[in-house]
Order: C-alpha cells, then sequence, then structure tokens
C-alpha cells in the first residue's frame, strides 16, 4: 500500500484549502512568466512540457507516487507532476531505490496517477529503460500508453540507485546515447518529453563533472529534449552545468541530498528550466504518519491529536465524493427507454 499524505499535520482551521489561482504560487507555477529561449524538439513536436517552459521560464514539479498525491498536486496548483522511482520503489514494494523496481510496475503506476490528475502532464522516471536499447522502447511505449508526458532516461549500470547514494557505476557514453536515441525512435510523434540523466558526476573526484556535461550534450545529439547532470555538490558546479550544457536543463532539489536547495528563481538565473522536488510529497507523508502513529501507540486514541489529520469531511471533498453521490442520483433513477426485450 502507498503512503498516504493524510496524515500530514495540517491546521484545524484552515481545513484541505487549495490555492484559487495560480498567482498564489511561486516562479514556475504561473505568477511570474519569464519566458525560456524557444529550443527547437528534435522531433519537431512541441511537447506539453516544452511549452509549460516557454511560456513560463522555469517549471517547479513536486514528486508524487500514486493517485491520491497526484491528485493534491494537481488541485495545490502546480502545472506537473514527476512520478519518482526513489518514491516509488518505497510506496509500492517498502524498498529502497536500489534498482528493486520493474519498468511494468513504474508504468502500471503511471496509469492511475495519469487518470487522477488529468489537467497536469506527469513526467515518470524510467530509470535506466530496463535494459538495452530494445528494452528502452518497450518502457517507454508502454508509458506513453499509460498517458505519461515524459521520462528521464539514465545512465547508471544495473543495478542502478537513488542519485544521492554511494557506489554508483555508469555504462559507457556512446551505449547509452544509442538507448536514447532508441526511445527517440519509440517516441515518434509522441508528445513526450525526453530527458537523459547522467549520473557520471559521482564516479571520479576529479573528472566527474566535466565527463558528466561532455555525457549531457552526447545525449542531446542522440536525440533528448532536456539534459539532467545529477548530482552536482555546489553552486559553483550548478553554473557550469547551466553554462556548458545544451538545450533544456533540468535540476533535481531533494532535501538532504548532495546538492543544495535553491529557489525556481535562483536555479532560472543559473540556466535551469525544469525543477524537480521528487521527495518533498513522501518524506512529508512519512513524517505524518510516522510522528501520528507514535502518538496513536503511546495513548492509545486520536482524541488529542485529531489537529493532525484531515478530517472526514476535508478528506472526502478532496477525493470528490460529492460528484460521485450525483452520478448515482443520475443513474438510479427511473429512465424511459423503449425496448423488445421481454423480461
Amino acid at each position: 500500500m502507498a503512503v498516504s499524505p493524510m496524515a500530514i499535520a495540517m491546521r484545524p482551521s484552515s481545513g484541505l484549502s487549495f490555492p484559487t489561482g495560480r498567482s498564489n504560487w511561486p516562479l514556475g507555477c504561473g505568477r511570474r512568466r519569464r519566458s525560456a529561449a524557444v529550443v527547437a524538439s528534435v522531433s519537431g513536436v512541441r511537447t506539453r512540457i516544452q511549452r509549460l517552459i516557454e511560456e513560463d521560464g522555469i517549471v517547479l514539479t513536486p514528486g508524487c507516487y500514486d493517485a491520491l498525491s497526484a491528485t493534491i498536486i494537481q488541485k495545490s496548483g502546480f502545472r506537473a507532476g514527476f512520478i519518482s522511482g526513489y518514491a516509488l520503489s518505497a510506496s509500492l514494494i517498502g524498498k529502497p531505490d536500489f534498482g528493486l523496481l520493474t519498468p511494468p510496475e513504474m508504468a502500471e503506476t503511471a496509469r492511475s496517477v495519469c487518470a487522477a490528475s488529468p489537467l497536469i502532464p506527469i513526467i515518470a522516471d524510467a530509470d535506466t529503460g530496463g535494459g538495452n536499447a530494445l528494452n528502452v522502447q518497450r518502457t517507454v511505449k508502454d508509458l506513453i500508453a499509460a498517458g505519461v508526458a515524459g521520462c528521464f532516461l539514465e545512465d547508471q549500470a544495473w543495478p542502478k540507485k537513488c542519485g544521492h547514494m554511494r557506489g554508483k557505476q555508469v555504462i559507457p557514453a556512446e551505449e547509452h546515447a544509442v538507448k536514447i536515441a532508441s526511445a527517440r525512435d519509440a517516441i515518434g510523434d509522441a508528445d513526450f518529453f525526453l530527458v537523459a540523466r547522467t549520473d557520471a558526476r559521482a564516479i571520479s573526484v576529479n573528472s566527474g563533472l566535466s565527463d558528466a556535461i561532455a555525457r549531457a550534450n552526447l545525449y542531446m545529439e542522440a536525440g533528448a529534449d532536456a539534459c539532467f547532470v545529477e548530482a552536482p555538490r555546489d553552486d559553483d558546479e550548478l553554473r557550469e552545468i547551466g553554462r556548458r550544457t545544451n538545450g533544456f536543463r533540468v535540476c533535481n532539489m531533494i532535501e538532504g541530498g548532495i546538492t543544495p536547495l535553491h529557489t525556481p528563481q535562483e536555479l532560472q538565473e543559473m540556466g535551469f528550466h525544469l525543477i524537480v522536488h521528487p521527495l518533498t510529497t513522501l518524506y512529508a507523508s512519512a513524517r505524518g504518519l510516522i510522528d501520528i502513529l507514535r502518538d496513536l501507540k503511546e495513548a492509545g486514541t486520536t482524541r488529542g491529536q485529531l489537529h493532525k489529520l484531515a478530517t472526514f469531511e476535508e478528506f472526502n471533498k478532496l477525493i470528490e465524493l460529492d460528484s460521485w453521490f450525483d452520478l448515482e442520483a443520475r443513474y438510479s433513477k427511473t429512465r424511459k427507454f423503449r425496448s423488445q426485450v421481454k423480461n
């Protein structure tokens, strides 16, 4: 069972309120429109993600891991969401991001996530694509069929690990470039944003960043729409990535990770276009569950902790229960249809 965010602490006076307009949200969610330079898509298709970047200059994208977290992201006014492999591995199978999650499990979750948040594009973490260039084609096609608007495809050797963990290895750059080209062929003219990720920064203390930047640019030549150099260690490295890589640039903001946290505006000034917070919702949900379950175990009741929970009414409003009652009433009425069928 996926970790539910319903135990996140909330003040009872505010309830489950969501912003009523995009103007309530920071840069990247529509408040300030500073257009990015138009980067031509390899396929010639201007994808939904590309259009968002061109409209807003930078797009702030929270991570989700199930239909409920995706619903909350959409209702909160964000313009895109991201399904994190780390988060899904934890919520779906209760395991770390250690190469244990499979592409079909990601695709199946993506289907429910996209159905629950139809108003925003969802990007999925395809990890290494499930194997070689042929496996990549199947993985990408499965994600497109699930309704996903884009994916990350990384160059780690199997078994892969979270980008901010130790012990990572990468495959030869040319091998991953072939996988990127294979993914591009699988995409065809679909509305699908391909992000090429490299984990090469962590491999060498001396040449890791330069190698990672060279890889990112090679992957862009192979057919990616954007590049993502994982786990830069400081602001100087972020700026260098922003200066030396081509096309749209992606940055990962992980609480407690290697890369320093920044606002979208700060990252935009460094040259980035798509900012992902893959684990914020997962960590908030886990903290909420840990706290409320500790209280329940100690007290045997939640009577004194109701301020930490969504109310019954608030949660039912979140999942739009009233609309289902309306449908039930509509189809429960006697309808007059002429039929020749004898009962």
